[in-house]
Order: structure tokens, then sequence, then C-alpha cells
């Protein structure tokens, strides 16, 4: 079995990658599920009603729930999924921490990413898996660890979106930091909406939408980029793309992470050929 594992909350870009690989490995012959190990704030729910809302079927997802075998490979499409992992250990039951541990201290196939280059290592000290291959992304990454492994976006499993326009403009707004840059600019853009998670740092004074959201791709017309952070591999972008939304790159344009890249970058079919030379390995 490939266990592709999810530490993240259910509106994450890695969860839905994850899915979307999983899907890929199914239809190629190959055993693979999404584990989620659930964050303290969210219900089993959450994470299904995200799959079920952008998706066209739910399912090979299992959640705080992990029956060991040694022959079982972890495939973690952001090293992240690891490193919160470890940082945020003392939060989760007894059981997750097994999963965790169980999961991450066989073989282990990591998307490499720069998000926590000093807390990264010292969960692999702390996880201690027995083999690790790393995958890439060169063109993010030209100084990173892996082969080349380009993280792009299934479409042939979303539902449809319908056009129902509530605002013009979007901004993500998923985490304090980048809630605090679209602030920024908000007074520029008044009809818009700002998705988020119902936190202690949104300001109910902007309309926001709290995830999970269903047709979110039919709300808007425009979405603006905002990012200040490094952003290792926007989806939006894609979508926007895909179904021929407008963007505006409101960024510092030298700034060269996943986000420059992917605003150049047209939309390829996902290649799984990358993972199953890691299976190999």
């Amino acid at each position: 079995m490939i266990n592709i594992v999810v530490t993240s909350k259910p509106v994450d870009g890695l969860l839905y990658y994850s899915y979307e690989y999983c899907d890929m490995l199914n239809k190629a012959g190959y055993s693979a599920q999404v584990l989620i190990i659930s964050h303290r704030k969210f219900e089993h729910r959450d994470y299904i009603d995200t799959i079920k809302n952008k998706y066209i079927h739910c399912k090979n997802v299992i959640i705080d729930y992990y029956e060991s075998n040694k022959n079982d490979v972890t495939l973690i499409l952001g090293r992240s999924m690891m490193t919160l992992s470890w940082q945020n250990f003392d939060d989760y039951t007894t059981e997750q921490q097994q999963i965790l541990k169980n999961v991450f201290g066989g073989k282990v196939i990591s998307v490499y990413s720069e998000n926590h280059p000093e807390g990264y290592p010292k969960a692999l000290e702390f996880y201690k898996p027995k083999n690790i291959i790393d995958l890439c992304d060169t063109e993010v990454y030209p100084n990173g660890t892996g082969k080349h492994f380009q993280k792009t976006i299934n479409f042939s499993i979303y539902k449809p979106y319908v056009e129902d326009i509530k605002f013009k403009y979007l901004f993500l707004g998923t985490n304090d930091k980048y809630y605090a840059t679209v602030e920024q600019v908000l007074d520029n853009f008044p009809d818009h909406g700002v998705l988020t998670y119902d936190e202690k740092y949104v300001n109910i004074k902007n309309n926001n939408v709290f995830v999970p959201v269903e047709n979110l791709m039919g709300m808007f017309e425009t979405y603006v980029y905002t990012k200040e952070t490094f952003d290792p591999a926007p989806r939006i972008f894609q979508e926007c793309k895909y179904y021929k939304k407008d963007v505006i790159y409101l960024r510092d344009k030298d700034m060269k992470d996943g986000g420059s890249v992917y605003w150049k970058r047209d939309n390829n079919v996902p290649d799984i050929n990358p993972i199953l030379e890691a299976l190999d390995d």
C-alpha cells in the first residue's frame, strides 16, 4: 500500500494534490490511499466535505486509522507534512502519534520543499525513517534534492463548476500572514471575497468566505495573488488558467519561488512516473 500522508488542515493544497495523485495511482493499478492524521481544530467531516465539494468522488481516504504493514510505502507531497506533525506532535492523541511513528518510520518518498529548512532535519531525526527517496521540482528549487517531479492538478476528477458570481475579486487568506497581506490592499478591491478559516485573525468587516466552500470557482471573476511568503506550488494559478479566469499578480515580481514558476508554467497532465521509479529505489 502507498499511504499518501496528510497532516494539514482540510483546505490545503497538499490535501488536494494528495487526493489527485492517489486517484492517478489507483487508475494505474497501484494500491494507494490518502491517510489523513487530522488537525486538532477540525473534525473528520471537514476533510470529507472538502473532498466532496471539489471532486466527483470520495474514495480511498482513511482518517486517524492505520494497520501497519512492513511493505507499505509513505508518500508526502511536501516535506511540511512530516515537519508540522513533528512540531505539533504533543497536540495529537496517543493513537495519532503511533500512526505518525509508523508511517514516517519506514520507507518515505518525500517531495522536496524549503518551507521549514531547520525543522525538517529535526523531524527526520525524531521519526528515523528507514529510507528516504527525494523528489523535487527543479524549476522551483534549482538546488534541491531528488529527481524532477512537478506537482500538477488532476482536473479529470474535478466537479464542473456553476457560474454564480458573488463578488468580483477573490483573495486567499488561509493563515494569519496571508490574511495580513490581503488586508493591505483590500480597500482597492471593494467587491471582494477572502477565502479563509474562521480564526481570530479574521476581520469581520471584510467579506470573508469560510472554508470548505462548494463551487468556489463559480463565485468570482478575478483572483488577486498577494502572497509575500515563499509559495511552493500554488494551485489556483492552474485552476484559473484551466477555467479561463483572470489573475492579478499583485506581489514582488522579483521573488523567485513556486509562485513565479507556476505563473509562467502551462498546465500539464500529472506524471506519476517519478513516483513509480521511487517505489523501485
